[in-house]
């Protein structure tokens, strides 16, 4: 099976160029993503042979941000380790580009076509691999086996719906979960599942999201956006998908009947999205405006406020009260998005069905009242109301949230429990 799909991915090479070139007129690659993509430039130079290199990978930024706190404590605990991390999406990037500290660097990952793998290890010689949570591509992961790398997949999780495609074609699932000497899972559920799929080495650590340090804010700009607001009552919908904004929209609009100083922030998953979202927006009788580079604050007759910034999400958690996780409600189908980082800050979490990749996080929130299920538009619109008007009870959402998040804190040490005698021997 692995052979076929080898010589899939190098017959479907030519068309690679195309799909990269049409990603690049919609905004979603540059020049120097398609050059790292397709293997063709470094932006970086491998660090010397006495140096440890090790290669962590996430794909977009939900795992990129999982890796830093894990990055902080190998770098801490390994004086000599260097730290290659690879994503694959733009706004990752820049994140990372931002927040990796000294000794660690980023650059795109390669697509998964042979020749632009083998260059890729070529060049870099990685001493070890981590990859964070659910991404397998089988020729990379065949070459690292094939170099004898280890290999360690963190923080792993696997969808039902992923799960039975796997489960399709056992043999070759068996054959690439055999790259990792760990698998290191989120939940029993995600090592019931792997060990189905033929996985060697199971183990429960937990979600490394619990351990994620909070989300860092500037407090002048938090003491900025507090005087612009004037003690409005405050929404936060935070990590925003397409449907959601339009949801944001419609309830503000029944809100402001009731309760008429009522200010909604979105930050929306993807800020390059801020045409169509302002284009969804326009469709409702509210008043808009967008925080932007310039860091506008929210007039005091604005309804509407998009913080189409990247990393400032931090912010407005501590802003607000109230905090809708995204992904939950959006036309996609949902998924979900972590709702740690608006415990850490003290938010009461509301969030929609559909959070099937984070179904466990929201399990264990629920049984400690530390979050919200709100099935439609008009569950969510009587929960704000509730927790707008009852300040007893939104501050008792929001005591329950930050206890949920300090007693998770420490999953980190199980993980780096179980890295640490591979990257020793190394």
């Amino acid at each position: 099976m692995y052979r076929f799909y080898r010589l899939l991915t190098i017959i479907c090479g030519p068309f690679i160029p195309l799909l990269l070139s049409y990603r690049e007129k919609n905004g979603k690659e540059d020049e120097r993503s398609i050059a790292e993509k397709a293997s063709a430039t470094f932006s970086k130079k491998r660090p010397t042979n006495t140096n440890k290199l090790l290669w962590i990978h996430g794909a977009s930024v939900g795992e990129a941000q999982s890796s830093l706190i894990l990055i902080k404590h190998l770098l801490d605990t390994f004086p000599d380790l260097r730290i290659l991390v690879t994503t694959g999406t733009l706004t990752s990037a820049a994140l990372m580009e931002k927040r990796l500290p000294e000794r660690a660097f980023h650059q795109f990952c390669p697509l998964d076509r042979p020749r632009y793998v083998r260059k890729f290890i070529d060049y870099w010689h990685p001493d070890g691999a981590l990859w964070m949570e659910s991404e397998l591509w089988p020729n990379m992961l065949h070459k690292l086996k094939k170099q004898d790398i280890p290999t360690i997949l963190v923080n792993a999780r696997i969808s039902p719906k992923s799960f039975k495609y796997w489960s399709y074609a056992p043999s070759f699932s068996k054959e690439i979960l055999s790259t990792f000497n760990k698998v290191l899972c989120q939940s029993d559920n995600d090592k019931k599942l792997f060990d189905l799929l033929g996985a060697e080495k199971t183990i429960v650590t937990d979600n490394i999201k619990y351990s994620a340090a909070p989300l860092t804010y500037n407090k002048e700009d938090l003491a900025d956006i507090r005087d612009a607001t004037q003690e409005r009552n405050i929404c936060l919908y935070a990590s925003t998908h397409e449907g959601e904004e339009q949801l944001a929209c419609s309830v503000h609009e029944r809100l402001k009947q009731s309760i008429p100083d009522i200010l909604t922030i979105i930050v929306p998953r993807h800020p390059e999205r801020r045409d169509n979202i302002a284009q969804s927006c326009c469709a409702y009788p509210v008043k808009l405006s967008f925080r932007g580079e310039d860091k506008n604050l929210p007039g005091k007759d604005d309804d509407i406020y998009i913080a189409d910034t990247l990393g400032e999400l931090g912010l407005f958690y501590a802003l607000s009260p109230i905090a809708f996780i995204g992904r939950s409600l959006s036309n996609d189908g949902g998924g979900g998005h972590n709702p740690i980082e608006a415990a850490q800050l003290g938010c009461a979490i509301l969030h929609g069905p559909n959070i099937q990749n984070l179904q466990d996080i929201y399990n264990q929130m629920h049984e400690q009242n530390a979050a919200l299920i709100v099935n439609n538009m008009s569950a969510l619109e009587d929960m704000c109301f509730n927790l707008l008007k009852d300040e007893n009870r939104c501050a008792t959402m929001q005591r329950a949230s930050s206890a949920f998040a300090k007693e998770k804190a420490n999953v980190i040490n199980a993980v780096i429990k179980e890295i640490t005698p591979c990257l020793e021997h190394i």
